[in-house]
């Protein structure tokens, strides 16, 4: 099995359109976690990902017949490009079916390699859906992205590339999985080099679909992915990639948010370039990996495998990189409200550096204050300052690790709501489309009153809404019958802490 991948990557056509990427040295990383630590810059390739390889070993394969009829594929981003530049090189006519949800930039970047965009559904699984019936109907060749060999072979290349750029030992190499085409391919070249070096998948711990293959024994389907990390946002391992990678890879890491955003700062700090989320996925695996295994001075590869970031992502990618670089600790500290606490409070704080600092008076008894600390030792600093803090009565909750905090809560600090509401809050995924909440407050109707409302624009697909409904508990299955008829993404999260500290329905003192 694995040779007859080694010569297919050995005679795989790529270099048409891509270029053989750098493998950097990443000095400042290197320092830091006392290994040597590079990177493969597939950020670097003319549509800013590796993608173009698969695309063009595919379809540089097609039979004169199969290009006369053209090609079609479903990609909200960099298999689009990747494919719609191979096409446009080879004179191949190019159907590239998006999601509604895509962004523009997106979108446009595809029409100026010469391809056709069809905007359908709101995710990936409806324009797959929609792609692979159109071609059947116009007899167009359809391009995976990743399950097939032809694919797989050509994202090999960067192994192979890797092993001649780097001649020396290499203890492990980190791949992002999102369908396992690209972990697939470099695995089967580097182990049949290498066998030594071991291949470990990176995946977000909320899209893990490898990790949850292996642990089965099977391909397993997830119910739902997160989408911060859209490049890799699959709900299940390709049938080819995890054939081979049930025998090559050696382990997967899962990361969170934070970590994924910590990697994106670091990556421009040695390089001051800016990879997409799903593009520092390994570059955050290796962090962790070091971390937990507590190696010294080995040499790692990590693949940064894309730098097709949306700009307003920034501003959300800098806000999470403090808690995942562990430099910021987040606390809810309820202190009694009265004259010169808060300037006990922050005498308590003393020189550290203040990264947010959010309160609203509610009650004459106790003061509820969102606080965000930087730290430069995370453990010790946060187990010091919260002693501190309860030694003098102060009750402090640390919420760095609380999502609802971090990316609803902080923003919404301003009193409790006047007496109890019969409050039922979720947590929604809208996708970032016109008309996407006139659709969902129609399909309410005028049944339930919206008491609690948050929204902010992450420049992802899709957009995260935190909302709360005045309703009785017997109504609550309506009210989720409605999200399931529209498909919207949801989780009801009434009695999580942060809300109930800072937002939710309390009686205030008379």
């Amino acid at each position: 099995m694995i040779h007859r991948y080694i010569e297919k990557i050995l005679r795989a056509r790529v270099y048409d359109v891509a270029i053989e990427t750098s493998l950097d040295l990443a000095p400042i990383l290197s320092t830091r976690y006392k290994n040597n630590i590079y990177l493969k810059r597939e950020d670097l390739q003319p549509v800013f990902s590796f993608k173009l390889r698969g695309a063009y070993n595919k379809i540089s394969q097609l039979t004169d017949g199969e290009r006369q009829r053209g090609v079609i594929a479903a990609s909200a981003g960099n298999h689009a490009q990747g494919l719609a530049l191979a096409a446009n090189k080879m004179a191949i006519k190019a159907h590239i079916v998006m999601p509604t949800t895509t962004p523009e930039i997106k979108i446009q970047a595809v029409r100026e390699k010469g391809a056709k965009t069809i905007l359908v559904g709101d995710s990936y699984d409806e324009a797959y859906e929609y792609a692979v019936e159109l071609g059947r109907q116009k007899q167009l060749v359809f391009v995976h992205p990743y399950d097939d060999p032809d694919v797989i072979a050509g994202q090999g290349t960067i192994g192979m590339e890797i092993l001649r750029q780097h001649t020396g030992n290499i203890s492990a190499i980190f791949i992002p999985v999102g369908g396992g085409g690209l972990i697939a391919g470099v695995a089967a070249y580097i182990k049949f080099v290498r066998p030594e070096t071991k291949i470990i998948g990176v995946e977000p711990d909320d899209a893990d679909c490898l990790n949850q293959a292996l642990i089965a024994g099977r391909r397993v389907k997830l119910k739902q992915v997160g989408l911060f990390a859209d490049g890799v946002a699959v709900k299940q391992i390709g049938k080819e990639p995890f054939r081979l990678l049930r025998d090559l890879v050696d382990s997967v890491i899962t990361v969170d948010t934070d970590e994924i955003c910590a990697a994106i700062k670091d990556v421009f700090d040695d390089t001051r370039s800016l990879p997409e989320p799903a593009g520092a996925l390994a570059i955050a695996g290796l962090k962790k990996y070091i971390e937990q295994k507590q190696v010294v001075n080995e040499t790692f590869v990590a693949i940064e495998s894309g730098a097709n970031i949306n700009f307003d992502r920034l501003r959300y990618v800098s806000e999470r990189a403090m808690v995942g670089e562990h430099k910021e600790v987040l606390l809810a500290v309820a202190i009694p409200e009265v004259p010169g606490t808060f300037l006990k409070f922050c005498n308590i704080l003393g020189k550290r550096n203040i990264t947010e600092f959010n309160y609203r008076y509610f009650d004459n008894k106790i003061a509820q204050i969102f606080v965000g600390v930087s730290t430069s030792n995370h453990e010790a600093d946060r187990r010091d300052l919260i002693e501190k803090l309860d030694r003098v009565g102060f009750d402090a909750i640390d919420m760095t690790q609380n999502d609802l905090a971090k990316e609803h809560i902080r923003y919404m600090v301003g009193g409790h709501a006047p007496g109890l509401l019969n409050e039922h809050v979720y947590r929604v995924e809208f996708p970032e489309r016109p008309g996407a909440l006139l659709k969902f407050l129609t399909a309410i109707g005028g049944r339930w009153n919206i008491s609690l409302f948050h929204y902010r624009n992450h420049g992802a697909a899709f957009g995260k809404v935190l909302m709360g409904l005045q309703m009785l508990n017997a109504e609550k299955k309506i009210f989720q019958h409605c999200l399931d008829d529209l498909g919207f993404t949801y989780e009801e999260v009434t009695s999580n802490l942060a809300y109930d500290l800072f937002v939710g329905g309390k009686e205030a003192e008379k």
